[in-house]
């Protein structure tokens, strides 16, 4: 078995005391910059590897993170969680990374394994939980930042898009195309998201003087709305307003399949502007949000209550803006 490196290994090397090691490990200001660096330079000869575990025991900092979404492999969550990732190297902090594949008893799991390992706070952006199990974050008095979703009158750090009006800049865009019949594949109305994009896309059929013509909910995934396009083929409309890029993209593939020409029969718009949305064929119109910011600002909300920079809530809410591509 592999013996690890002590810093009494170093000290005894170094000729020094093992307090003038702790010190030069720590990079304390009392100590000499010539016995520091001699110190520094046996430690790496030596390969000696702090023990983050036992230092955090004793100040109760493990300067780690914990990030819980629902499906890590989604671009959108990628690019969130380069953001997140950018600050917390910048701030010296590690990430753990946890995915839950939209399922509850896997949210309240993950939350539980983090809160065991002693991460000092969570970023998490909810599928399943309500507010109810936020605030058990709150009575256990744990740093956390919820992302992606609004909660009302929460008395907690949000991070979140502006949803209504997204949804309002898709359908108002599709009806500037002259499209009247819009449909509207969205994903399950209990998330915020998915209410928040469909009220914008009422109001803007109702400034039109129409009726919302059809929206339905499905289960979030490529597949899922690929086959709502096909279940639905004998349906007559002119566009398709989808809750993400995702299901935008299966919604361009579905038509394709049906013979029906984007965007001469029906036009498309998507939400979020991942990074496939530039690159399908035709190109996807799609609903910007700054992913890498929002995972910026997410961490930096989290360090704010890390450092008690801030002790009062904070709701950020991040612009949106349509971006016009070949699919209307």
């Amino acid at each position: 078995m592999k013996k690890f490196v002590t810093i009494k290994d170093i000290a005894k090397k170094a000729g020094v005391s093992i307090n003038t090691v702790s010190r030069a490990l720590n990079n304390k200001p009392d100590i000499n910059p010539e016995t520091k660096k001699k110190v520094l330079e046996i430690a790496k000869e030596l390969g000696y590897i702090r023990d983050l575990s036992a230092l955090s025991l004793k100040n109760g900092v493990t300067r780690t993170i914990g990030v819980v979404f629902e499906d890590s492999s989604n671009p959108f969550y990628a690019e969130v969680f380069k953001g997140v990732e950018h600050q917390a190297r910048k701030y010296g902090y590690q990430v753990i990374l946890m995915n839950t594949e939209r399922d509850y008893i896997r949210e309240i799991q993950a939350v539980e394994t983090l809160i065991e390992k002693r991460v000092d706070g969570i970023i998490i952006s909810p599928t399943q939980f309500d507010k109810k199990d936020i605030e058990h974050l709150i009575n256990l008095n744990y740093p956390f930042v919820v992302l992606g979703v609004h909660f009302e009158n929460s008395q907690f750090d949000e991070i979140y898009s502006d949803d209504l009006k997204g949804g309002y800049l898709a359908t108002r865009h599709l009806l500037e195309r002259g499209k009247q019949k819009i449909l509207m594949i969205n994903a399950y109305m209990y998330k915020s998201v998915a209410k928040m994009r469909y009220l914008g896309y009422k109001r803007a059929l109702e400034e039109s003087g129409l009726q919302p013509y059809f929206m339905v909910e499905i289960e979030e995934g490529y597949e899922s709305c690929f086959n709502k396009i096909l279940e639905l083929k004998n349906m007559s409309y002119d566009a398709v307003f989808c809750f993400n890029d995702v299901f935008a993209i299966a919604a361009l593939k579905a038509l394709k399949a049906l013979n029906k020409r984007v965007p001469q029969d029906v036009a498309v718009v998507g939400y979020d502007d991942i990074s496939y949305a530039s690159f399908v064929n035709p190109s996807l119109t799609t609903v910007r949000i700054d992913k890498y910011k929002e995972g910026m600002i997410a961490f930096d909300l989290l360090h704010e209550r890390l450092t008690e920079k801030r002790t009062e809530p904070a709701q950020i809410v991040l612009d949106v803006e349509l971006i016009e591509r070949e699919s209307s």
